[in-house]
């Protein structure tokens, strides 16, 4: 199959640090190619596939200071989809609602996989409005906000098989790894640390949209001891 991948230029493909959503599509665009599809990557150029990469900015945004408007570089991206899609068999968005409008006005099937929260109020109307495109979740719970919306699967996330291996070590510490966010609960992780008396390390980032969070509900209780941090990016 000829297929394209959409992937967000907040971080390459596959991220450098901190970047959920393009560490999964990098996995799956790799598995694809190796499986024999033919596969397009559009992501920011200092990104890394063996698919044909289309970058449509530079850099991954967040390493470059000189973007303020995150929003602007992915319009471009999604036109440049748009005028390819005959080339394809299928377009897989990791864009969340972005590319619907757009997409939509095309005859080539595309597909969305939702990787963020779904329980946001307005959400809800945007879903119905467009209750006709196809949705995939990563979690059957992820779905339960959005009833309306036309959800055709759920893929979990996959890693590739022996990225992980298990290890002969004795357990001393817990461990968060991910963004502090209210949704992410950084804040639930430290008190069942806490309660279970286990030290606990959190290797993080802070956005600045989830800073009021950080500063008031995760760093009183960063003792430095029984919970201690490391930040995987600088704070934005």
């Amino acid at each position: 199959m000829r297929i394209a991948q959409t992937a967000p230029l907040t971080e390459s493909v596959p991220p450098r640090l901190y970047g959920g959503t393009e560490r999964v599509v990098s996995f799956l665009t790799e598995q694809l190619v190796a499986m024999g599809h033919t596969v397009t990557l559009f992501a920011s150029g200092d990104s890394r596939t063996s698919a044909e990469l289309i970058p449509s900015w530079p850099r991954a945004l967040r390493s470059d200071p000189n973007v303020r408007d995150v929003l602007a570089p992915h319009v471009p991206m999604l036109e440049k989809v748009y005028q390819h899609a005959d080339e394809f068999d299928v377009i897989h968005s990791h864009l969340d609602y972005w590319p619907f409008s757009l997409f939509r006005r095309q005859s080539t099937p595309f597909i969305t996989t939702l990787h963020g929260r779904l329980d946001l109020p307005e959400l809800r109307p945007l879903h119905s409005f467009f209750s006709d495109v196809p949705l995939v979740s990563v979690s059957d719970a992820q779905r339960l906000p959005l009833p309306e919306a036309s959800f055709v699967a759920t893929v979990q996330h996959g890693l590739p098989e022996n990225l992980l291996t298990p290890r002969p070590v004795a357990p001393g510490y817990l461990a968060f790894l991910g963004r502090i966010s209210p949704e992410k609960r950084p804040d639930r992780a430290i008190r069942i640390a806490h309660r279970a008396g286990i030290p606990l390390k959190i290797a993080a980032k802070v956005d600045r949209t989830d800073d009021t969070y950080f500063q008031a509900m995760v760093r009183p209780l960063i003792d430095g001891h029984n919970v201690s941090k490391r930040w995987l990016a600088a704070r934005q």
